[in-house]
């Protein structure tokens, strides 16, 4: 087919387009609005291929319209909240909401609860009798009013139109119009009375009341009713908000601290206004442009950019009128304008109301105390379901003693207490082969361990059974520990050991670490000891007030640990319930009352059914988890269960079938599609059996019904399988064969029951009912006043004949004929003599077709439709053209309520229930740092940067060069300039492209040697390390292929291939900024949090779309439904629903499936031969799926990034760990981790920790106690083995915060015990230690002493042998062959298994002491301390005698014979200096006796 250039200009063509890369921003920006974008992508699918248009314009609706528009709610709202703090004098906090003319005081509510009452104690009286003002004051006064203002709401809402012949004044509506009025006004004269004037006005509510009063006494004036005056009369619905406490506290809570709100409003008119008088300034001039001939008009336009409703169409014609060399200028004056408006000002209200909801910070911890109490308040009895067997007689299990010799009949025995008694005796077996010897043979060593591994579960309950006397000795002794160690540390703070240090700044591990210590002693210490150490008043004062504040904190800990403790026992009571039902019933806990509850068959069904994949490996040594290479795709098959996965692959594979249903294309008439429902509905028979006899249907703990989950499941079992035995052939519409393929449609919803993370966001879904409920309740109210106050004003007003040249109905008869338009987006202008093309149609006198206000129904839906924005624009137009352009008005409040508060209440609702699912709603802001710092911290990696080579040789300078920042902004400047080269279309006829190919070239040679230097200066193995660096060498390896095909082939494939790799260059430059970089972050990770939320949505898209080819295959194309939007295929549905979605006129096609006869063609037989619609179908498929995807899932995805944004949007001030800390600790993690594995050993910690400088440094000589403690805490954590990265971030950040502040309650509790257990293992360790060493001193002072008087001795038996021996007798022999055997000895002093030493003599003193202290020194192993093994044996001399000591048993033989009593003494009295010295730190050689590190 040939294509004719009809020569059009750019003002007939349009400003949409892809033609220039200012247009295409142009159009880019429109379609990211989501207004006008879907018929971008259908003129797209006319063009190009289907796929690709489909991809395009999916993928930029959901990044750039979903996340990076979203982004900016997170930017204000975190924005908002630091503003909020600077300026919260002059708004005032938020608990100073109660009048001063009230008080309030504790009352007792129904359930059982205490809440504040407001009570008018304050207030002057009236002259009314007693009598009269008890009765004003009673309950039943008030609900009477209520009722009667609930009567009257009703009434008015029953107002409809009657036709224009009906006399509308004095019919009955207006009589019990008037005698509401006169009750309501009879109510506010009898509150005058009883509480006077000045009592009245002075309560906000009686205020509102009176003018109600005022405005409905005028109103049922003849002349003004039905007029604006009706504003009164439907106003009195508000008022039914006090039935309700709980939406009168909602309403309060965001409507009753009305400075900010209101100071909002006042901005938003304000802005409005402003904008209006510039806009009317610059454009009133122009021709054919009626838009802003007016400041009315001017108005209107720039508010109907506000609310994007049609902003293009204001955009487009300004552009068209002014031409085209100012159309650039006018397109950013209105993309600026409406990215201000619609990003920035709404954004804001957004971030009002979330402040609304705030509490304070007082507040928060008293609810999370309430929050942990009600978690604590577990249901003690068992379900209904399983409570039933207790209205049953107790039947127990009874068991018959046959081999028991006995003269009586022996009655039976329950059968738990048999078992009871067998278990003893094994208990018994267990415990006497425990107490074989060790050194057994190994027959009696294996029969050993094979009955212990028998009666392995018999232990444990041995053990449950000595579990409190053992666990009261372990409280004893842990008590006993504790205090001595918080004596020590009093002791140690009261003797002033911290001050007179240096003035430096320490690092925050160390003041964390002593406000620690100071509090531990402050809690247990006393106000006499710290008098006694001579304190100041001033130092007593404060010293009193932070002992006060940490004892309150201690009744905080004990009031938590009671709730632990409640919580417990719930637990216990529940599982002693459930044992003596299952004791006392013989059919508790049976599946269908048949199977037992031990029998082999449902054995093996519940090894079926919960059989799960587990790759996790641990180590047998230490027990930690071992982290394989592919552990996340092992974690994703340990998702679930094997029978579930098989489930979940089969229902996918149904829901494939089922996308290839259509109504021309029916799965009764299909066999192959069939096929896929058998294989289904036999699946889930499997399955479902499968799992009734493991957990039982309904009566039993672990039953299949036992949520909403199992009867949904239950439920389509049932569907599917009662379809699958009808197979109807011949299916009418509206009848129960089509609601049965409609519940057939459910199927997909299966997935949300068998995958964990799915119904987390169904619980996040449904969660927060409550307050969206209230929201609705709300904007249910508001719709309700201006629909009956619409129903008064415009009922039978906007009927109007369609020919426009007949005003009256008497000529609206006969046919005219109605021009149609060749196309939308085409300003063609018509040739001298040429007309417009169209057809003749009838007159007809009726409503518009979408919409009308003759009764409340019908003007509840219209709203409803204004209430998403979509449609208002029409509607405001007819009633202005109709009725009169006052009543623009209506419209334009309705519209401004309902979107600027209503729709970001509903949004704002949402966000604050997600962060309570999340336990981020009551969270301090201590605790939210907390929160994202941990978030932070996981997010966190080492750094793939391997470090600057040694030497300065060629490698360095290559290193030195590519870190510079320098280098790296000039290749980011590179990356810009190359992407600029795609700014003109790459055509292969087009001359221009060569070059800028050629151009392209260079760039890629140019990213070449840039990959090419990094490989040289960080090795090839440290450049593949970093993620970016691979994606780089990507890039640059696809520009190298590109390069050769462009030259080898130099077509249009290549121009589009080498346009691809410049985009795919571009995405580079995102890491290379930081606030690029935290956007980016800030993007991926929600995509990858709201991962489940998003599958949820395609789901739900999913079962809407497979009932919607159901409900409207086969509708006739209308305004809407054309050859592109249908429901003929699940496919096209999909795209559909897409579509409404993001808004995109839902309205106009849920008109145009609710065609009815006689627009359309019915057939009573089948409903694919029907082309007509289903009204009450179409209300409801469309309204609750707009309602639940696009008020609800959208909007999650919100508080997914506003949560994921708080991550990386923060200032240096409000940061735990700033990200120079954590650069900080990457870079030195990077030095100890030289194998770049991610994992170190744990004796490697020290060095890591010695290594780390700034706010991380560990100070040795100040804080050498916590350096232990950290180096123990990884050790006992991990078992000796590795640790990981983010295990010692993990760690220096618990010990870099505030832990009372930063960690909440249950948290707070299990970190304080680990820290207290660590400190005692430490100091025992340290005690330990010294111990021996005071051993090893006192049998080294015995071993020297009884050296000298063995020397003495020697000494005097020679000089007696040689008296008594004369010289001329040989005795030298024997002292020869000691002396050989000693230079024997000598000769190999290492080779020996029992080393000799030469003792030092009394002149050399200072060697023995030296080896002593060597001696006494710990020696470590593999990342763990070694105590020092028994003294070696060592032999003794004197310089005179060549006499020594042979072995261990002589040495032992020697100390024994010293006095045993002065060595207890001189070991006692040690013990007693050396405690002197730890609680007084009095001693220089304190830290010599610590643990050595």
């Amino acid at each position: 087919m040939d294509l004719e250039d009809l020569g059009l200009s750019r003002q007939e063509l349009g400003y949409s387009g892809f033609n220039e890369i200012g247009t295409s921003i142009f159009t880019v920006y429109e379609a990211a609005s989501q207004e006008g974008w879907v018929f971008l992508m259908y003129r797209a699918i006319d063009s190009f291929p289907r796929w690709r248009s489909y991809f395009y314009f999916i993928t930029l609706i959901f990044f750039l319209a979903w996340l990076v528009k979203n982004v900016f709610i997170a930017v204000i709202i975190e924005t908002f909240a630091e503003i909020r703090v600077q300026f919260q004098q002059m708004w005032g906090s938020r608990s100073s909401t109660t009048s001063t003319a009230t008080t309030q005081m504790f009352h007792e509510d129904a359930a059982g609860g205490w809440q504040l009452v407001a009570v008018d104690v304050n207030k002057p009286q009236g002259r009314a009798p007693a009598c009269l003002q008890k009765m004003m004051r009673s309950s039943v006064f008030h609900m009477f009013i209520l009722s009667m203002v609930a009567v009257d709401v009703i009434v008015a809402a029953s107002n409809y139109y009657k036709g224009e012949n009906f006399k509308r004044q004095y019919d009955e509506f207006y009589l019990a119009e008037v005698a509401f009025t006169v009750l309501f006004d009879l109510e506010a004269l009898l509150k005058i009375w009883c509480l006077g004037f000045t009592g009245y006005i002075s309560s906000s509510l009686h205020k509102f009341e009176l003018l109600l009063v005022i405005g409905t006494t005028l109103h049922i004036y003849p002349d003004l009713y039905h007029s604006q005056f009706t504003y009164f009369q439907v106003l009195r619905v508000v008022r039914l908000i006090k039935i309700s406490p709980a939406l009168e506290d909602f309403v309060y809570k965001i409507f009753g601290p009305g400075k900010k709100l209101g100071s909002l409003v006042v901005f938003t008119a304000s802005l409005l206004i402003v904008m209006s008088a510039i806009s009317l300034q610059m454009f009133c001039f122009v021709e054919e442009l009626d838009r802003f001939t007016t400041f009315p008009r001017a108005f209107m336009s720039m508010f109907q950019i506000l609310t994007q409703e049609g902003w293009v169409d204001v955009m487009d014609q300004t552009l068209n009128a002014v031409g085209h060399m100012w159309a650039p200028v006018v397109a950013i004056y209105f993309i600026l304008y409406h990215l201000f408006a619609t990003l920035i000002l709404l954004s804001l209200f957004v971030a009002v109301i979330l402040d609304n909801l705030e509490l304070d910070e007082d507040l928060k911890k008293l609810k999370q105390l309430k929050q942990s109490e009600a978690n604590a308040d577990t249901k003690e009895k068992l379900p209904l379901r399983l409570r039933i067997f207790e209205k049953f007689p107790n039947r127990p299990q009874m068991v018959k003693i046959s081999k028991l010799p006995s003269d009586f009949t022996v009655p039976k025995i329950r059968e738990s207490f048999m078992k009871q008694f067998i278990d003893r005796q094994q208990q018994d077996t267990s415990c006497l082969l425990r107490r074989l010897p060790s050194a057994s043979s190994s027959s009696c060593d294996h029969s050993k361990r094979s009955a212990i591994e028998e009666n392995k579960y018999i232990d444990q309950k041995l053990r449950k059974s000595v579990f409190s006397i053992r666990a009261r000795n372990l409280l004893e002794k842990e008590t006993a520990i504790n205090k001595i160690l918080r004596a020590c540390t009093r002791q140690r703070m009261l003797s002033g050991s911290f001050e007179g240090q240096p003035a430096k700044e320490r690092s925050i591990l160390s003041v964390q670490h002593h406000i620690r210590q100071e509090r531990r002693s402050l809690r247990h210490g006393s106000n006499s000891q710290r008098i006694s150490r001579g304190k100041s008043l001033e130092t007593l004062t404060q010293d009193h007030s932070n002992t006060v504040r940490y004892r309150n904190a201690q009744r905080e800990d004990s009031e938590i640990k009671m709730i632990q403790e409640k919580k417990e026992q719930a637990e216990m009571k529940r599982k002693v319930q459930e044992e003596e039902l299952r004791e006392n019933h013989p059919y508790f806990d049976k599946p269908l009352f048949i199977v037992g509850r031990e029998h082999r068959f449902r054995n093996f069904c519940r090894v079926v059914v919960r059989a799960r994949f587990n790759a996790s490996k641990t180590d047998p040594v230490t027990g930690a988890v071992k982290n394989t290479k592919y552990h996340q795709l092992y974690d994703l098959l340990g998702l679930v269960t094997y029978l579930d996965w098989v489930m979940i692959i089969v229902t996918i594979c149904s829901c494939i079938s089922m996308m290839f249903e259509s109504p021309f294309r029916r799965v009764m008439h299909a066999p192959t599609l069939q096929i896929a429902e058998y294989v289904f509905v036999i699946f889930m028979s499997i399955e479902l059996n499968l799992k009734i006899m493991a957990d039982g249907l309904f009566f039993t703990p672990t039953a299949v019904i036992r949520d909403f989950g199992g009867v949904m499941d239950i439920f389509i079992y049932l569907v599917s399988l009662i379809f699958l035995c009808w197979m109807p052939q011949n299916v009418p519409a509206k009848s129960g064969a089509q609601l049965l393929m409609v519940l057939r449609c459910l199927r997909p919803l299966r997935i949300f029951k068998l995958v964990p993370q799915m119904r987390k966001v169904v619980r996040e879904l449904f969660s927060g009912f409550k307050e969206i409920f209230l929201v609705s309740i709300l904007l249910l109210t508001l719709m309700l006043v201006f629909a009956s106050f619409g129903v008064q004003l415009f009922a039978g007003k906007l009927a109007k004949c369609n020919d426009p040249h007949i005003i009256s109905r008497e000529d609206c008869h006969g046919i005219f004929r109605i021009n149609v338009s060749v196309s939308k987006n085409l300003n063609l202008k018509l040739r001298p003599g040429e007309k417009k093309p169209g057809f003749w149609v009838p007159r007809v006198w009726a409503n518009p077709r979408n919409f009308n206000f003759d009764n409340v129904g019908n003007a509840m839906l219209a709203l409803f439709e204004v209430l998403s924005l979509k449609g208002w624009v029409e509607v405001r137009d007819v009633i202005i053209h109709r009725v009169g352009p006052i009543h623009g008005i209506y419209i334009h409040v309705f519209v401004f309520l309902g979107c600027m508060i209503g729709l970001t209440l509903f949004v704002g609702v949402v966000i604050a229930n997600f962060n309570e699912n999340k336990g981020t709603a009551l969270l301090t802001v201590d605790q939210r740092r907390w929160e994202d710092l941990k978030s932070r911290l996981k997010i966190a990696q080492p750094l793939h940067l391997p470090p600057r080579p040694d030497n300065d040789g060629f490698r360095a300078k290559m290193y030195d060069i590519t870190q510079h920042p320098f280098f790296k902004r000039t290749i980011a400047v590179l990356v810009l300039a190359q992407s600029v080269l795609l700014s003109v279309k790459w055509d292969a006829a087009d001359p221009v492209t060569v070059p800028l190919a050629t151009m392209s070239v260079v760039f890629t040679f140019i990213f070449v040697l840039e990959v090419t230097m990094k490989i040289i200066a960080m090795s090839p193995s440290g450049f593949w390390q970093s993620r970016r660096n691979r994606y780089d060498l990507l890039v640059t390896s696809l520009g190298v292929i590109w390069v050769i095909l462009h030259f080898a082939l130099l077509n249009a494939y290549t121009y589009m291939m080498g346009a691809c790799v410049i985009v795919f260059r571009f995405f580079s430059i995102c890491g290379k900024h930081v606030t690029l970089k935290m956007l980016l972050l800030t993007v991926v990770v929600s995509m990858y949090k709201s991962f489940f939320i998003i599958v949820g949505m395609f789901l739900l898209l999913l079962c809407y779309a497979f009932a919607g080819v159901v409900l409207f295959g086969t509708v006739k194309y209308g305004e809407n439904i054309n050859r592109h939007a249908n429901f003929s295929s699940a496919g096209k549905a999909i795209t559909v629903l897409f579509r409404i979605v993001t808004g995109e006129d839902w309205n106009k096609i849920m008109h145009d499936c609710m065609v009815q006869p006689p627009f359309c063609t019915p057939d009573n037989s089948t409903y694919w031969k029907t082309d007509c619609g289903n009204y009450a179908g179409a209300l409801m498929y469309f309204c609750s799926f707009y309602v639940i995807i696009a008020y609800i899932m959208l909007n999650l995805l919100v508080a997914i990034i506003v949560e994921n944004f708080s991550l990386f949007y923060s200032t240096e001030e409000d940061q735990l760990l700033s990200y120079n800390d954590l650069r900080h600790f990457q870079i030195i993690w990077n030095m100890v981790d030289d194998k770049r594995e991610g994992v170190i050993p744990t004796f490697r910690v020290k060095f890591l920790l010695r290594l780390l400088r700034g706010r991380l440094e560990v100070d040795l000589d100040k804080d050498k106690l916590l350096f232990k403690h950290m180096c123990y805490e990884m050790e006992r954590l991990h078992n000796g083995g590795d640790v990981t990265f983010h295990d010692v971030l993990s760690m220096l950040s618990y010990r870099s915060v505030d832990i009372r502040k930063s960690l909440q309650l249950e948290e707070l509790l299990a970190r304080e015990q680990l820290e207290y257990t660590i400190e005692e293992e430490v100091a025992k360790q340290t005690i330990r230690m010294w111990l021996k060493k005071c051993l090893k001193r006192i049998r080294a002072k015995q071993q020297q002493s009884c050296s000298i008087i063995h020397s003495l001795r020697e000494s005097q038996q020679q000089e007696l042998s040689r008296f008594l021996n004369p010289p001329s007798i040989e005795t030298t022999q024997p002292s020869e062959d000691m002396n050989a055997i000693n230079q024997d000895n000598s000769a190999q002093p290492e080779t020996s298994s029992q080393q000799q030493l030469l003792s030092p003599t009394l002149s050399d003193r200072g060697g023995y002491r030296q080896d002593s202290a060597d001696a006494g020194k710990p020696q470590r192993k593999f990342g763990q301390w070694r105590l020092p093994s028994a003294p070696k044996p060592i032999s003794h001399s004197v310089s005179s005698v060549n006499l020594r000591f042979g072995g261990r048993s002589t040495m032992k033989s020697v100390v024994c014979k010293m006095n045993p009593m002065s060595d207890a003494a001189s070991c006692g009295s040690e013990v007693k200096k050396w405690w002197t010295r730890q609680l007084t730190v009095e001693s220089d050689e304190s830290g010599e006796d610590l643990l050595d590190i």
